[in-house]
């Protein structure tokens, strides 16, 4: 399949995931769950991805589908990953900054990564050596759509650098590191204690509230920060971002430096910044 044709397909799994989500955020009341590891779950959640599946399976019953809610279904070179609602409690909170993110898999190389938020009217997507795109949402909107670029980054030592989730929700290795990188930079958000373990009230808003993004990732692609770091994540919380950062100039990796989503962790930088941060995670 030609990286076009996947494209179209994001474009319309993602048009029925925001009339699904739409849907539920305009009711009068949204009820959710708490799942296993604490996060909230909404039936909105479960039916965006069982009908993407769905939608998925009729068009290419030999891909692999893994998403958040539901977990991994079939096995082959090309796999597809869903998030139904990244930010749901943002969601459940009335705000904006939630979306669906959609990745296609092929050979363990990310091939397609979107990122859909109706509520701010954008759309974010990216395939290599296809450039990295900011335009409205639905697909067929008129709107005009433009390309992303990054600028080269500063000194690590005078970066503004996003962290998330806050620390109450960290382990303790992952806490240390997230404080090395806070001591490490100018300007943290949000400005917290990484090394403690308490949670604080009232609760931090995530880095991308307010911003007109809904993800750490984006305010790097946006300008509105130098790097971000995600902890205690997903394949599904990371792969659709890995390449509208790249294909924007940025840069990804793990904290070991390696190309992986499977290792719970994903550092998002300018260009130039991301060896001299992953210095001050470790040490």
């Amino acid at each position: 399949m030609t990286d076009l044709a996947d494209l179209e397909l994001a474009h319309r799994l993602a048009d029925e995931a925001d009339a699904i989500a739409r849907r539920h955020f305009s009711a009068t009341a949204i009820e959710s769950r708490t799942k296993s590891d604490g996060s909230p779950v909404t039936d909105a959640d479960e039916e965006i991805e069982i009908v993407l599946r769905s939608l998925i399976r009729q068009e290419h019953p030999d891909d692999a589908f893994i998403g958040e809610e539901f977990g991994a279904q079939g096995h082959g070179r090309r796999r597809w990953i869903i998030d139904a609602i990244d930010g749901t409690a943002s969601f459940l909170a009335g705000e904006p900054e939630w979306s669906t993110l959609i990745a296609v898999e092929e050979d363990g190389r990310i091939t397609l990564g979107m990122v859909s938020a109706p509520a701010l009217g954008h759309r974010w997507w990216a395939s290599p050596d296809s450039g990295s795109w900011e335009g409205p949402c639905p697909s067929n909107s008129a709107a005009p759509v433009h390309r992303l670029a990054l600028s080269e980054g500063r000194s690590a030592r005078d970066a503004a650098v996003g962290i998330w989730p806050p620390p109450s929700r960290l382990n303790h290795q992952e806490r240390t590191v997230a404080a090395r990188l806070a001591r490490g930079v100018s300007q943290v958000r949000p400005s917290l204690d990484w090394s403690a373990a308490v949670p604080i009230a009232p609760a931090p808003r995530k880095p991308s509230t307010g911003s007109g993004t809904c993800h750490g990732a984006l305010l790097v692609v946006t300008g509105q920060l130098d790097a971000f770091l995600l902890l205690g994540a997903g394949p599904w919380d990371i792969a659709p971002l890995i390449p509208i950062v790249q294909e924007a100039g940025g840069t990804f990796s793990d904290l070991t430096g390696q190309h992986r989503t499977d290792t719970g962790a994903a550092l998002f930088a300018r260009p130039g910044l991301h060896q001299q941060l992953l210095d001050i995670a470790a040490n």
